[in-house]
């Protein structure tokens, strides 16, 4: 069996093998990254302030933001034109026999037979983004918060007492001021817009003073001939 094996390799002819291989490639990327960042800047502290007592709290600041992206190529070009190169290989190499057979080398290297339109892709992007940050600032030492709390609360008090000072020192002007003209006899009109002004006050007599007034004294018949006798001795 080896024997029959061995005389068939040498009486094997070799073979010659016509391969044609044509490669094109055509590889085109294109692409853009856009990065947005958004800055968080710390703000002021709200505070509230009563009569030159400043307390601060905590704070909630919320910022709604929106933006806008624009991205073009320059030049622009929507399509170009690729050249389709001449890939006939017919010639080059003999086989044993003498016949010219391809050689793996195209016939006219560079020749370029048409050119097609490829489209680029190139477009104008626009984009509209929108958003809300937002930021909690607490500040630290709480009992210097709870104090001014506190100061700012008496400052209320005293404003509001302040206030009812004032209230009553008005109301008893108005009073006095009001008795006085209605005793001279002056008075506002009914119709007149300021009449309200002394609606609500009324005159009376002060404490240990008689108002006017009068007594019916009662007489006997006695009394009157008494009378009558005492005018005609007149």
């Amino acid at each position: 069996m080896k024997r029959v094996l061995a005389a068939l390799l040498l009486l094997a002819e070799p073979v010659n093998a016509q391969i044609s291989s044509t490669a094109a490639p055509v590889a085109n990327s294109s692409g853009s990254v856009t990065n947005q960042a958004v800055q968080v800047v710390p703000s002021k502290t709200f505070a509230s302030v009563i009569n030159n007592v400043q307390c601060q709290g905590a704070t909630l600041t919320i910022n709604p933001f929106i933006s806008s992206t624009t991205g073009w190529s320059d030049p622009y070009e929507r399509y170009y034109n690729e050249p389709v190169y001449d890939t006939l290989d017919l010639v080059g190499a003999f086989d044993p026999e003498g016949n010219p057979v391809p050689d793996g080398r195209p016939d006219n290297p560079g020749n370029v037979l048409f050119r097609k339109p490829i489209r680029t892709g190139q477009k104008t992007n626009f984009s509209v983004n929108g958003g809300i940050t937002a930021q909690i600032s607490i500040p630290l030492d709480r009992s210097h918060i709870r104090t001014c709390r506190a100061a700012a609360e008496k400052q209320v008090q005293l404003m509001e007492a302040n206030l009812a000072d004032k209230r009553l020192n008005y109301e008893i002007a108005r009073l006095r001021n009001c008795g006085t003209l209605m005793k001279e006899g002056v008075i506002f009109r009914p119709s007149s817009p300021y009449a309200s002004i002394c609606a609500d006050v009324i005159l009376v007599n002060p404490p240990g003073v008689l108002p006017p007034h009068t007594h019916s004294i009662p007489t006997s018949s006695t009394t009157a001939e008494t009378s009558d006798a005492a005018k005609q001795t007149q």
